[in-house]
């Protein structure tokens, strides 16, 4: 078992999740994040998201046990007993996770990036479908589709817009990346890619100043793109603890079973 005797707190701004902190924190000695060999996250799938963000954007990356005080909670453990904790933990397995870093440079030559753990969106802004070339490993593969976005995936977001996006479930470790047109219209037949996960996308879109298209990696936006590339960041891997039987592996099967 591995020693997270070291242990930080972040809790949301919830409600029930500040309730659960403040019990946290009466029951153990916690430490700073630059102390800490791992993290206790407090609240939902949206704050697990913003504290990995937050981490990855430091380069202070720590191992995260989640603890479910919100909706869904798909990232998280369940909210047991409080003093149940260190053992959770100490009994936890690690799932390892690459985010994809998305680099975008929009119609005024302004160059962004930023990481995401889920997926990159793109999206048309107006009434007006978006035309994009897609790319993958510099061949161009589609020279023009005509939709209302596309998005790439990675496996531990693949159960997140993918899926509503009529996109496959991956398996986490099946180091592949979904990639899914959001509402196509051109070509009608062609209904997404399974990537291998050492591909590179880049998504140029076509008549940009008509069809305004913008890019949001995970809660991250960036308008009027012109060209966005992807890849997945191996050097920024993200570490998740979940207790035994309730991994992201197990959640992800779990999930193409729900009718």
């Amino acid at each position: 078992m591995a020693d997270y005797s070291r242990l930080a707190l972040l809790a949301s701004d919830a409600e029930r999740a500040q309730e659960a902190a403040a019990l946290y924190r009466e029951t153990f000695d916690w430490v700073s994040l630059e102390e800490a060999d791992a993290v206790v996250v407090l609240g939902g799938d949206g704050f697990m998201l913003q504290s990995l963000h937050a981490m990855l954007d430091s380069g202070h990356i720590l191992p995260a046990y989640g603890v479910n005080l919100g909706t869904v909670g798909f990232l998280m453990n369940r909210n047991r007993k409080t003093d149940t904790l260190l053992g959770r933990i100490a009994r936890a397995k690690p799932h390892t996770i690459a985010p994809l870093l998305m680099q975008a440079v929009t119609q005024d030559g302004e160059r962004h990036s930023c990481f995401a753990i889920n997926e990159v969106s793109l999206l048309r802004e107006t009434r007006q479908t978006a035309k994009i070339e897609v790319s993958v490993d510099d061949k161009v593969r589609i020279p023009e589709l005509v939709c209302d976005g596309v998005l790439l995936s990675t496996p531990a977001g693949s159960t997140a817009y993918n899926l509503s996006a009529d996109g496959p479930i991956l398996p986490l470790d099946s180091q592949l990346l979904a990639l899914t047109p959001i509402s196509p219209f051109r070509p009608r037949r062609w209904h997404g890619a399974i990537l291998p996960d050492r591909s590179e996308v880049r998504l140029r879109v076509l008549e940009e100043e008509k069809r305004s298209v913008s890019v949001v990696a995970d809660q991250r936006e960036v308008r009027d793109v012109a060209e966005v590339r992807l890849a997945i960041a191996r050097e920024r891997e993200l570490t998740l603890l979940f207790d035994p039987g309730h991994s992201l592996d197990e959640r992800i099967v779990a999930e193409q079973f729900v009718v």
